[in-house]
């Protein structure tokens, strides 16, 4: 069976959580919006995943500004600050006493008056979700990796929907991820309107030749959080990291593969398009993993909680 890079061991603490419903702590069961919200009827709104580790949340400032750019880019009030909505996150996790698991905080341009997608019949503040959740990647994932396919869903223009926001607005990876599971694999791997290799449907993808870590331009693909952290690792350990353009041949030649989010860090790609890339030790990708590690310790250890 397939396994993607948010699959997790199942944990029955999370039929008990409680959810953050607008600064309401609701059970899980009774946790609503409505269905004239921005979110639900036009996918209107932006979202974070944000990993909790010790009872801090990792590179918080990080997740944070990108939300902000993100509703500013949309022209999308969120309505409290910072500070207030950093509160709400651990009042969230407190409440539920979790000191590890994974936060999904979505906010979206609050309920329409009407089905319609002009921003100007929104009729209430931003609604904000936030959902935690015990919840840890599946070792063999980590230890073993993930199956890639490359499919036809391309990466889109900016000028049509620019693939740097983190909307909620996903169909073009949803239709990614379905064509790779279909075709048996656990992630999409996919390129840009060009033809060079972009990113997965929910992960950023790099590869290893010769020592050298190379990645996209960026140009196709999130600014994400664990991709930024990756090439920043490689910086201060001195090893070569490339932002580029660069083809499927690349991959196919390439001696180690790797995708990152902020669910799993980092994990291996051990096949993409049937080709076996590699098998057992992955010499790059296990000294990624460790440093990753270190960086978040480091992060956490300097945080303050509100």
């Amino acid at each position: 069976m397939a396994q993607g890079t948010h699959d997790f061991i199942p944990d029955p603490r999370n039929d008990a959580i409680l959810i953050n419903v607008n600064g309401t702590l609701v059970p899980r069961a009774q946790a609503s919006v409505s269905v004239f919200d921005s979110g639900f009827m036009l996918g209107d709104g932006v979202w974070e995943g944000i990993r909790v580790h010790k009872g801090c949340m990792a590179f918080l400032d990080q997740h944070l500004d990108r939300l902000w750019e993100g509703a500013k880019a949309i022209a999308m009030d969120i309505g409290i600050t910072r500070d207030a909505l950093e509160r709400r996150l651990y009042d969230t996790i407190d409440a539920n006493g979790m000191d590890y698991c994974h936060i999904r905080l979505m906010v979206t341009r609050g309920i329409r008056s009407t089905p319609y997608q002009d921003p100007r019949v929104v009729v209430s503040p931003a609604t904000i979700v936030i959902i935690a959740e015990h919840k840890d990647p599946l070792p063999a994932t980590v230890e073993k990796g993930l199956s890639l396919f490359t499919v036809h869903v391309r990466r889109g223009d900016p000028a049509v929907q620019d693939p740097k926001l983190n909307s909620h607005s996903k169909l073009n990876c949803i239709t990614a991820c379905i064509q790779a599971a279909q075709a048996g694999a656990d992630e999409a791997l996919m390129l840009d309107p060009h033809g060079f290799v972009a990113t997965c449907n929910s992960t950023h993808f790099f590869i290893v030749r010769g020592g050298e870590v190379w990645t996209s331009s960026g140009d196709y693909c999130l600014g994400g959080i664990t991709r930024g952290n990756v090439i920043r690792i490689c910086r201060e350990n001195g090893i070569p990291v490339y932002e580029k353009n660069f083809s499927l041949t690349d991959v196919y030649g390439a001696d180690e593969a790797f995708v990152t989010g902020t669910f799993a860090g980092v994990v291996p790609a051990h096949t993409i398009d049937g080709r076996k890339l590699t098998e057992g030790r992955r010499a790059m990708v296990e000294r990624l993993q460790s440093l990753y590690k270190a960086l978040i310790e480091r992060d956490i250890a300097g945080r303050s909680r509100p």
